[in-house]
């Protein structure tokens, strides 16, 4: 099995000369996603809950809608007849009757990788997905809770605290109860990973959660949690304008700069008591 750190050797300067010194790195190596005997994705990931990533990355992208389509999740390569993991490939199996547009599969990512015409054709496309307008005013969340948000998640990731190299991202209550937390070197992965682990387990839509991520807030990110229900989305750093339109047009509560005691309030400000 991969892991997730990697030890190497290095020469740490402190003061005036270098000296030997063994570092932590978090490892980032490539994971093909497939459908049955198709390839769909290859993204850049830590290893760990790599099955949960290749869910949540389907499910966000609206390719899939739950957990009930799924028949079952293995490594693509076979030894003897049994899947297990000797390369970075994941296979979802789906059930007979799911039938999968495979036309639209392909025009879909290609839109994707090109990242849309423009900021219109991004938000009509999350739309057609089948993407609802979240309900105004619930959850609601004390201005106490986003600030206790920086500090648990920190004390939650315990890859970060090894190598200082990960995004996470977690879920939790209104009350502020941290509910999941996954981390990995791409912050859409991190994402993608805790919604996996949720769609998976039959959770969503997740109308009672918010997400807390350890980057900015891009159109990528608030798609994702769009797709998933979530109702509030916080972020350590900035916000996109096409996520503050994006959020704003789905009446997604978004934060920004939740650090240090502070945040702002770019939407849904209602849910913030």
């Amino acid at each position: 099995m991969n892991r997730p750190i990697l030890t190497v050797p290095v020469l740490k300067v402190e003061g005036d000369g270098p000296a030997p010194f063994q570092d932590l790195l978090a490892v980032e190596e490539p994971l093909e996603i497939r459908i049955g005997d198709r390839a769909i994705s290859i993204t850049m990931r830590t290893p760990g809950h790599d099955f949960e990533l290749a869910a949540g990355f389907l499910f966000s992208e609206g390719i899939l809608r739950d957990a009930s389509q799924v028949r079952e999740i293995h490594w693509s390569h076979l030894e003897n007849g049994n899947p297990r993991q000797i390369g970075n490939s994941v296979t979802i199996e789906l059930n007979p009757e799911v039938e999968l547009d495979l036309g639209r599969l392909e025009r879909h990512f290609y839109t994707t990788s090109s990242c849309g015409v423009c900021g219109k054709a991004s938000i009509e496309a999350i739309q057609a997905q089948g993407c609802p307008v979240l309900l105004r005013d619930s959850p609601t969340v004390s201005a106490a809770v986003i600030h206790s948000l920086p500090e648990a998640l920190r004390r939650a990731q315990p890859v970060f605290e090894r190598t200082g190299g990960l995004h996470a991202a977690a879920l939790f209550s209104p009350d502020g109860t941290l509910q999941l937390l996954r981390e990995d070197v791409g912050r859409h992965n991190a994402v993608d990973k805790l919604i996996g682990a949720e769609m998976l387990a039959s959770h969503t839509p997740l109308g009672r959660s918010l997400i807390f991520v350890s980057s900015r807030a891009s159109f990528e990110l608030v798609q994702k949690a769009l797709m998933a229900g979530i109702p509030i989305l916080a972020a350590v750093g900035a916000p996109s304008s096409l996520a503050v339109e994006t959020a704003q047009r789905f009446n997604l509560t978004l934060l920004g700069f939740v650090r240090d005691r502070r945040f702002n309030i770019y939407s849904g400000a209602s849910r913030v008591q």
